[in-house]
């Protein structure tokens, strides 16, 4: 029986991690590729010696030929200028535009019955431009950011209670930048709402640090993070490749849902082997879906960016 392929789109520090961990989780053969000669080959070579030590026999191939990639059943877009201190996700827009253009076409001549997951920024609008530039349904093209920032909002919720990571269901929605939606009255532990342990001082605190928390590692490190973001992204391509059916927050499409209007956003959705297969409504009050439409026409204003730029 054939295995799965993933390609890898950008060897820098987000792609090496997300093939690093694809590979230690088995997911299937992975292909690495990036523009600059020997940057792949040199990384993939290097997972594939850890192989070994960590008892995986996932197939690393890094290269910079386009024709190694044909027939990938999912890929993962990192490659993008990551952030630097003092820019915003939206300063990227612009130039990260034309890489994921590029690499869409790329894509559709190799890949044509591939899953797209985009990890790069400004997030939902590099989805919106995958989107596009493919034509691919829209079940079929998705965005890593919800499973980041919500793992972001857990991180902190564990911290704050004393609690293991494992026993906290996040749901986070919105667009990947200041305005995300964190939701702590559909977060729990162990199946109790966070707004059952913890006053709404400290729940405020804590969302906006989440909100934050990327500018957080960018300042401390120089650039962005990627352990995180490479973790969540390999999240999605195994729940997928699995047909694992997890619900993950995730830039998916939402037309009707939550009134949205044919936009790619963060929300709740079901993801299995024919992509994002379902988009869960929540029922929200009303400060929740101010919010929501707030950080909503942020991301229609950089999607409008976008078309003017394809």
């Amino acid at each position: 029986m054939a295995r799965d392929k993933i390609t890898i789109v950008g060897a820098g520090s987000v792609g090496a991690t997300t093939a690093h961990i694809a590979a230690t989780r088995e997911l299937g053969d992975i292909v690495l590729l990036d523009i600059v000669e020997g940057l792949a080959e040199g990384k993939a070579l290097d997972i594939a010696e850890a192989g070994p030590i960590q008892l995986y026999d996932s197939t690393i191939t890094g290269t910079t030929d386009w024709q190694k990639t044909a027939d990938s059943n999912i890929v993962i877009i990192t490659s993008g200028l990551p952030r630097k201190p003092g820019m915003s996700r939206d300063d990227l827009l612009a130039k990260n535009v034309q890489i994921v253009k590029d690499v869409s076409q790329q894509i559709i001549r190799y890949s044509p019955e591939s899953i797209i997951i985009v990890v790069c920024n400004p997030l939902d609008a590099m989805v919106h431009a995958a989107a596009k530039v493919t034509g691919f349904a829209t079940n079929k093209v998705m965005g890593m950011a919800g499973a980041l920032d919500s793992a972001r909002f857990s991180y902190f919720l564990a911290c704050e209670l004393g609690v293991s990571v494992k026993e906290i269901k996040c749901v986070l929605m919105g667009g990947h930048g200041d305005d995300m939606v964190p939701l702590p009255r559909f977060t729990t532990i162990k199946g109790t709402p966070v707004t059952e342990l913890l006053d709404t001082e400290t729940i405020d605190k804590l969302i906006e640090r989440t909100r934050k928390s990327g500018i957080e590692i960018v300042n401390l490190l120089g650039y962005s993070a990627y352990y995180a973001p490479a973790a969540g992204a390999v999240k999605m391509a195994e729940s997928i490749l699995k047909d694992k059916k997890t619900e993950i927050p995730c830039c998916a499409y939402c037309d009707t849902e939550y009134n949205a209007g044919g936009y790619f956003v963060g929300v709740p959705a079901i993801l299995g082997r024919n992509g994002a297969e379902k988009v869960i409504e929540l029922d929200l009050n009303q400060e929740e879906k101010e919010q929501f439409i707030k950080s909503l026409a942020h991301v229609k204003l950089l999607a409008e960016q976008v078309d003017i730029l394809l």
